[in-house]
């Protein structure tokens, strides 16, 4: 790790997006001489341009010049690939390249719950922050999700639990970053593209999450997960899991439409010695539904009660937690038609889960950008739940000649055009799921773009 006193200190950090300015910043206030350089266009606000030249951080645009190099250390936005032209040159040269998390955890107070995982770590990272908010402990949330965790550091004291949700991306380059829970609730083939479609690199990524983990540490896994049961390697600190199927061993697990917990006094051998069993909650008094949604109380569950949070006090923010925005989030009920907003579905997984959580009666919105998706693994459900699909974006082709011949599949140039006539086709009774299974950078910006968009046209009908 650098020293923490960047007096002066050369710091070149590469991507104007959220992370990059966000790190640009507090170096800046930490006393270092920063340059902020992006190979794109960013459309930065005049507000932000204001906040950089008075915090004295020198901005390129359009490119990277020489001046990236001249400096004691990079720190990379995690949209920029470890294997990309300047990060490449800069490790030739020698230069330390870190990532956003990483370089913000050196100025962490307090301790750290990190969540990843392919899906549901938006989710889960929320849940956690308001069950340890509802019960009165010092919390604050981001990392992937909200804030830039280098934007909100600076908040935490030695009370304060920073819950922070974790990307691949921004796992590749951690040195030191240390959570004292790490969580991670599923690995699935996703963002192959930026690992030259090996598979096993994504895994190894994830699993730096667990790098720095001491014997005080505790790690969380979803024991139902194949990849992750393959990958595991316990090296010295604390483990626990949680399970669906597992009702002898998981730690914690769902039976009976209950969650259970396993108590035991080693809790680094939850599986061997615990006897205790302690009902947390019944899943019909947690608000937010699916097997899925399961799996990420259970998660949360664990985790929380690591860093000291009661049962009772779990279970309270477990019933009161709403969701998350633009994951299976009800837009409106408009003659008996239930439109979901599942904008967050960026991969084949998500959809999969999407569907799980609702009989029959589906009117499916797929489409977007996608490279290599295979929609074998929702055909069955599809077949099952599915009445009719509309398909739109760049993916609109791939996903006609798939489920052509599964249920009827109507193509749609864009999601306006989608939204017009899946509601004159829908009846009372009929749920139009937009769970798309694919990246929206075909014609948003973002998924909470694409999902904003999905809501207001929902809301104009």
């Amino acid at each position: 790790m650098m020293n923490k006193n960047l007096l002066n200190k050369k710091i070149t950090v590469i991507g104007a997006a959220r992370s990059g300015i966000s790190a640009s910043m507090l170096a800046a206030r930490k006393g270092a001489k920063v340059f902020l350089s992006d190979n794109g266009s960013p459309q930065l606000s005049d507000y932000i341009l204001n906040k950089l030249k008075t915090s004295n951080v020198i901005l390129e645009i359009d490119g990277h010049s020489e001046k990236v190099f001249d400096c004691d250390f990079i720190v990379t936005s995690p949209g920029v690939p470890i294997d990309s032209e300047v990060l490449s040159k800069a490790k030739s040269k020698g230069i330390p390249v870190y990532s956003e998390i990483e370089f913000a955890s050196w100025f962490s107070k307090g301790r750290i719950i990190a969540v990843t995982g392919t899906n549901g770590k938006t989710t889960t990272t929320a849940l956690i922050h308001h069950i340890l908010k509802n019960a009165g402990f010092k919390t604050i949330i981001g990392g992937n999700i909200g804030e830039a965790f280098s934007n909100i550091v600076e908040q935490t004291d030695e009370n304060t639990i920073s819950v922070l949700e974790v990307s691949s991306y921004q796992l590749d380059l951690i040195d030191s970053f240390h959570p004292n829970v790490a969580i991670i609730l599923n690995i699935t083939p996703d963002h192959l593209d930026r690992y030259d479609n090996d598979f096993s690199k994504y895994i190894s990524s994830k699993f730096q999450i667990t790098k720095n983990l001491g014997k005080s540490d505790l790690f969380v896994y979803n024991k139902d997960d194949e990849n992750l049961v393959r990958n595991l390697n316990r090296r010295g600190f604390l483990v626990q899991s949680f399970s669906a199927l597992d009702t002898n061993f998981a730690t914690a697990f769902l039976a009976d439409g209950k969650i259970y917990i396993r108590e035991s006094d080693n809790i680094d051998l939850p599986e061997a010695t615990a006897e205790k069993l302690n009902i947390v909650i019944e899943v019909n008094e947690i608000m937010i539904k699916g097997i899925h949604n399961y799996y990420n109380a259970m998660a949360a569950i664990l985790a929380t009660k690591f860093v000291g949070c009661d049962l009772r006090k779990i279970a309270e923010g477990l019933s009161t937690f709403r969701g998350i925005e633009h994951r299976l989030e009800v837009v409106r009920i408009l003659n008996g038609v239930t439109y979901i907003n599942d904008s967050k579905a960026t991969n084949v997984r998500s959809t999969y889960y999407a569907l799980k959580s609702y009989d029959s009666n589906i009117i499916l919105i797929l489409g977007g950008r996608e490279k290599g998706n295979d929609y074998d693994e929702i055909k069955e459900l599809v077949k099952e739940r599915v009445k009719l699909i509309f398909a739109f974006g760049e993916s609109r082709d791939k996903i006609k000649n798939f489920f052509d011949v599964v249920k009827p599949v109507v193509v749609c140039n864009t999601l306006d055009e989608v939204v017009k006539e899946a509601s004159k086709l829908a009846n009372s009774g009929d749920v139009i799921l937009f769970s798309p299974a694919c990246k929206s950078f075909d014609q948003f910006t973002d998924f909470e773009h694409r999902g904003r968009i999905f809501k207001e046209l929902v809301n104009q009908l």
